[in-house]
């Protein structure tokens, strides 16, 4: 490839719903994927039994929108992502080599097809995607993927000559776990001296299905090698576990519960507890809502007075410095040393 040519980076996310009207919309695409939720009746049925789960849901899960300000945040944080990577890859540059950063959301707009229709119209040939699911699974980065590869078998896309290489995982990278750490830090200087001894850290991260776990997805463990990679760099003593959220659906899922140990937690007197939501880069809905107020309520509940979180890491300099150097490595283009803020 010559120097000169232009690389797309393409952002794999899950998307959310920007406003009320769309929760619907966003809850079928979400159903309707056989990939992550094998809804009865075969894959025949399975579009209209989303669509049915879609309207039961659709007043809850707007209700919860409604309570984090109407929609879900993410594809502005995304974008702000997109910007301060765009900006950290091509900072310096000289060699007529820039980098351009596009989305490519799995349950929401802008899909694939939309980027590959936007990376196509300015001319670029290579591309690296970089999931923003740091702990690879079937779920998440394997569904995105999938998604991406159908839309490059289109026939719009079949004989187009791009020239493609991926970014899966990146649970053990050194700059994301320090940009983690850095803010799970700040959350334990804000708690006060004399409550940080008897502060339990509780890791909270995604849900699964068990039956991903039994087929051989490495989820867990990439879990696991970023809570424990987190807690070797804090050098605390303080007891820690980790928590499963967001699992909804007939299916049995892997746990513990958050809710769960939260209050098996205020059963032991436990009063204070530091929640790191795992997995998530960005605040959303499972943040936002789940996180923020649905645990709290149930910390409370439960006598835990001390209840605090980490801010996430959305554009953290660290942080975006880490997605840069992913970029480097599946890239031939040096990138001068620099930080650059979110959204500038």
């Amino acid at each position: 490839m010559n120097p000169t040519t232009p690389t797309a980076v393409l952002l794999f996310n899950l998307g959310g719903p920007e406003d009320l009207a769309s929760v619907e919309p966003f809850l079928v695409n979400l159903f309707t994927d056989r990939e992550i939720i094998q809804l009865p009746g075969g894959a025949a049925l399975q579009p209209w039994v989303a669509r049915l789960i879609a309207k039961l849901r659709g007043p809850s899960v707007r209700d919860n929108y409604r309570r984090i300000g109407g929609g879900s945040p993410q594809l502005r944080i995304t974008r702000e992502q997109a910007q301060a990577l765009e900006q950290r890859l091509n900072f310096g540059n000289v060699d007529g080599s820039p980098y351009r950063v596009f989305i490519a959301m799995r349950y929401s707009r802008p899909s694939s097809d939309d980027a590959l229709e936007a990376i196509a119209a300015a001319g670029i040939r290579r591309i690296v995607t970089l999931t923003l699911f740091p702990h690879w699974s079937k779920a998440t980065t394997g569904s995105s993927r999938n998604e991406f590869d159908r839309a490059l078998q289109s026939p719009k896309w079949r004989n187009h000559p791009f020239e493609i290489t991926h970014v899966e995982q990146y649970a053990d990278n050194t700059l994301y776990l320090d940009a983690l750490t850095a803010t799970v830090r700040d959350a334990w200087e804000a708690i006060p001296a004399s409550r940080r001894a008897r502060t339990v850290l509780l890791f909270s991260a995604h849900g699964l299905p068990q039956r991903f776990i039994d087929e051989g997805d490495p989820y867990v463990e990439y879990i696991d090698t970023t809570r424990f990679g987190v807690m070797e760099r804090l050098q605390l003593q303080n007891r820690q576990l980790l928590a499963f959220q967001s699992r909804t659906g007939p299916v049995k899922w892997i746990g513990p519960g958050t809710e769960e140990v939260l209050a098996e937690l205020g059963d032991e007197g436990v009063t204070d507890v530091l929640i790191i939501p795992l997995s998530f880069v960005s605040d959303h809905i499972e943040t936002l809502y789940e996180v923020d107020m649905l645990f709290a309520d149930a910390a409370r509940a439960a006598g835990i007075t001390g209840y605090y979180r980490p801010a996430a890491l959305n554009c953290h300099p660290l942080f975006i410095e880490a997605l840069a150097g992913l970029v480097v490595e599946s890239s031939p283009q040096p990138v001068p040393a620099a930080r650059v803020p979110c959204g500038v």
